[in-house]
């Protein structure tokens, strides 16, 4: 799809990733638990986004 929501999705990978990391030098479960969320969201949604461009090539 458009540049713009593919750049979304790599952020919130990136924030998941600072978010998992953070969590787990803090012993906050809830903080790992949230950012491994915002990565697995944001894969998800670059597979969609991929998906969409193979079928308008």
């Amino acid at each position: 799809m458009s540049a713009v929501d593919k750049a979304k999705n790599v952020v919130q990978q990136t924030v998941g990733k600072v978010e998992e990391a953070v969590g787990k030098k803090t012993d906050d479960a809830e903080l790992t638990a949230q950012g491994q969320k915002d990565q697995a969201m944001g894969a998800q949604r670059q597979n969609v986004e991929k998906a969409k461009d193979a079928f308008k090539g």
